[in-house]
């Protein structure tokens, strides 16, 4: 018996039990879909850590944090799994950095927390200033606009797409995230006031004091009114408020311009984020938050950081990084798919059930073919494609369930951004249709395995006297 003939009576026999073929495939479409769609979430975990590590510098990028250099940040700069470097980041340190092998660019970074007031509204963000060189290389998507001018003399600045979202009513209180409205500001034309004294500014708004740069509660000599810059945007980072990027809350300006602006305003005083001597008085070097360094190729990356602890500084990598969460991910998308695997588990019971009761309903004709010459192996191998057609089916349309599933997922998350993650929180990628389609076959082909054993085995003469 020719394949031909195979094909054609194995769907013919689906066909004339249509109601049993439909409900066969039904369960197989469910259990298809469920491990897509749950092996989709972790998938889409990964492809947002990925973009995420790609907007922070790629994998050829190494973060370097020495001593802590004061409060400048509500968060921390040093890692918290090795011990605090006792060597702070500052000019000496990036000139040293930039003379390790492999090192293309080592740039300083700065951060610190600061307000900003607009009308009735007023917000917070973190300033993070770079050079010019390492704005460049960090390839920050803009919408509108370009990057600082560096050594302008005026602060430029480039808003995160998040940042508007940071912004808030004074006397309400009322923000974007009670409201659901952006406030009434076009970052790219409007100018701000920027405060980088928040310190003076909280003492001068009567509201409890924050820590000192030099950590005593306050600095004595805090003028009681606040320094406001006057400054505009030079660029607006791509994306709307509910697309959650790398760059989502940053605002970015021109290091040595920043420099210049809190020498003057703070001269005499301890910087924000800046050390103090033991009498309290500023230090002479002025330190950075961390350092930026881009090696030249992935495969240096661990004797870069290698080189650069054994200088007594503290290395953070995105390659660490991306291990420790690929394992973690590994586990989700195991035991995601695993719940997912369950309702495809069942479907081929319910392959195997039907296959039986085909059998038992086709004796005789089983019987006649028998007689009629056609072989044993011709047998087993049409009720395995009548098995495998029923996986087949129920693989694509569940696959195309999964769309839908997945796009009905990453509208009702906002492609992400309720959660916190930059793009879809669900991603079928080509190999994953492909994957689960073989799967379901090989389900139904295994499911479908006994049943053509036992058709294989009954007597013609015993099957034809059958009623």
């Amino acid at each position: 018996m020719s394949w031909i003939d195979l094909l054609r009576m194995s769907v013919s026999n689906l066909k004339r039990r249509k109601l049993r073929t439909f409900l066969t495939v039904l369960g197989v479409i469910i259990g298809t879909a469920s491990i897509v769609v749950m092996i989709s979430l972790g998938l889409g975990l990964q492809e947002s850590l990925y973009r995420e590590v790609e907007q922070s510098g790629g994998l050829t990028s190494v973060k370097v944090t020495g001593a802590s250099a004061g409060d400048s940040n509500f968060y921390s700069s040093s890692s918290g799994g090795e011990e605090e470097s006792k060597k702070y980041i500052n000019d000496q340190a990036i000139r040293e950095l930039a003379q390790v092998g492999h090192v293309t660019l080592a740039s300083p970074v700065y951060e610190m927390w600061i307000n900003m007031l607009k009308g009735r509204y007023e917000g917070s963000g973190q300033l993070v200033a770079m050079t010019p060189e390492a704005l460049a290389a960090r390839n920050i998507p803009l919408a509108e606009g370009t990057l600082p001018t560096p050594n302008s003399g005026n602060l430029e600045l480039v808003y995160g797409n998040g940042v508007s979202t940071m912004f808030y009513e004074r006397g309400t209180g009322s923000g974007y995230y009670e409201t659901g409205e952006l406030p009434d500001i076009d970052f790219a034309k409007d100018s701000v006031f920027l405060i980088l004294d928040q310190e003076g500014y909280y003492n001068s708004m009567g509201n409890t004091p924050m820590m000192g740069a030099d950590g005593s509660g306050g600095q004595p000599s805090a003028p009681k009114t606040v320094q406001k810059h006057v400054v505009k945007a030079s660029g607006i980072v791509e994306g709307g408020p509910d697309e959650y990027t790398a760059n989502y809350y940053n605002i970015y300006c021109d290091l040595n311009t920043l420099k210049q602006v809190l020498k003057k305003e703070f001269s005499g005083r301890v910087i924000p984020g800046q050390p103090s001597t033991k009498s309290g008085k500023p230090y002479k070097e002025f330190c950075y938050s961390y350092a930026q360094v881009n090696v030249d190729d992935i495969d240096n990356v661990e004797t870069v950081a290698a080189a650069i602890r054994e200088m007594g500084y503290n290395v953070e990598t995105n390659v660490e990084y991306l291990n420790s969460m690929q394992s973690q991910f590994n586990i989700i998308q195991a035991v995601l798919g695993g719940i997912g695997a369950v309702s495809l588990f069942v479907a081929a019971i319910g392959i195997a059930n039907t296959m039986m009761m085909s059998i038992y309903e086709r004796t005789k004709e089983i019987g006649v073919i028998k007689v009629l010459g056609c072989s044993l192996k011709n047998i087993k191998q049409m009720f395995l494609l009548e098995a495998a057609f029923i996986g087949l089916i129920g693989g694509a349309a569940g696959n195309i369930l999964s769309f839908l599933m997945s796009g009905a997922i990453n509208l009702v998350t906002g492609h992400g951004a309720a959660m916190g993650f930059d793009g879809d929180i669900s991603y079928i990628p080509m190999w994953l249709v492909l994957l689960s389609m073989g799967f379901a076959m090989l389900v139904g082909i295994v499911a479908g395995y006994f049943p053509a054993l036992r058709a294989m085995k009954l007597s013609p003469l015993a099957a034809i006297r059958n009623e």
